[in-house]
């Protein structure tokens, strides 16, 4: 048995029975994985809540932390989360299970990050948020043993763009923003995971949709502010793929064939993207899926994909299809 495989079965044990139930007007189905406190102090791990990480008292700009609950003898690489939800709803307590299980191994360090959502500031404050709070992981680093030359971003949903969008704007200084006071730091990063996240926001208006991708009530148009229709520049300029280029961190995408809410075609585009500029992309299809809607062997994907990236170990990162869950 894996350290990762070990390390989920003890974890399962202690908390199993302590996951949140998601509300029922949330974008991102798949359930969440917030935990209760009793849940996090019973894990086999150690952890600090609400750090703020820009200097401010605003409760979105905040970030959890999670170490092994025994010390390492050397630096951790890190994996910092970006919860889902539309931009418009979800919270970072949702990435506590989806990280703990990499930390209880005692191989990673883990942070799951907070943003402003779109009701209280458009894009590109989301990225600003996600720039300083790689920047606070990186500034601290020697304080938690944390090693700030190998961090990767997992998101979901809302979370995935946002984590697209840090992983491959890391060579754009003029979209590190001024949040924070680690400004003499970057935010470049090692490895994105991207699980069904936005990545072609002009072409979201053609593709079969949940939504009316035109509309001002879009969940992209929210975000941006205005309809994509409306604003083509500024949809260019919140699109992961815009930002492609030679020399970007390795991308692992998973994503549903049947996702009406972010379509398939975005992973698609994605992937294809990343391949003729040269950079590193395993794909993983997931069909029959829906938003959110893997089977739990999807973070064996997410193991591996890790473990070669942060840990430099030779494993190969699986990119065959995953079957959905039956219903």
């Amino acid at each position: 048995m894996s350290r990762f495989a070990a390390a989920c079965a003890v974890f399962a044990m202690g908390v199993s029975t302590a996951l949140a139930q998601p509300s029922g007007d949330e974008l991102e189905l798949g359930g969440s994985g917030a935990m209760s406190r009793e849940a996090l102090e019973a894990a086999p791990v150690v952890f600090e809540l609400d750090i703020p990480y820009a200097d401010t008292d605003n409760p979105r700009q905040r970030l959890d932390l999670y170490l092994p609950e025994e010390p390492a003898e050397t630096a951790l690489p890190v994996i910092v989360f970006l919860h889902g939800g539309g931009w418009r709803q979800g919270d970072k307590g949702d990435g506590a299970a989806r990280v703990l299980p990499f930390v209880a191994g005692g191989d990673y360090a883990a942070v799951s990050a907070g943003y402003r959502l779109a009701n209280e500031a458009t894009w590109p404050a989301q990225l600003d948020d996600g720039k300083a709070a790689i920047r606070w992981v990186k500034a601290h680093a020697d304080d938690h043993g944390l090693d700030p030359e190998r961090i990767a971003v997992w998101g979901r949903g809302a979370g995935a763009h946002l984590a697209l969008m840090l992983g491959l704007t890391g060579d754009a200084p003029e979209l590190e923003g001024e949040l924070g006071t680690h400004t003499d730091r970057n935010a470049a990063v090692a490895g994105v995971v991207n699980f069904f996240g936005v990545t072609d926001m002009p072409a979201m208006v053609d593709h079969p949709s949940a939504f009316d991708r035109s509309s001002p009530e879009a969940p992209e148009a929210r975000l941006l502010g205005s309809a994509l229709p409306d604003s083509p520049e500024r949809a260019k300029a919140a699109s992961p793929i815009t930002h492609v280029s030679e020399g970007d961190p390795p991308v692992l995408t998973l994503h549903g064939t049947d996702d009406l809410v972010v379509p398939y075609e975005q992973a698609v585009r994605l992937d294809l993207a990343l391949q003729d500029a040269g950079v590193i992309s395993h794909f993983v299809t997931v069909p029959g899926a829906e938003h959110g809607d893997f089977p739990e062997r999807a973070e064996k994907r997410v193991a591996a994909f890790l473990a070669r990236v942060l840990r430099d170990e030779d494993v190969e990162v699986p990119t065959e299809p995953l079957e959905a869950p039956e219903e």
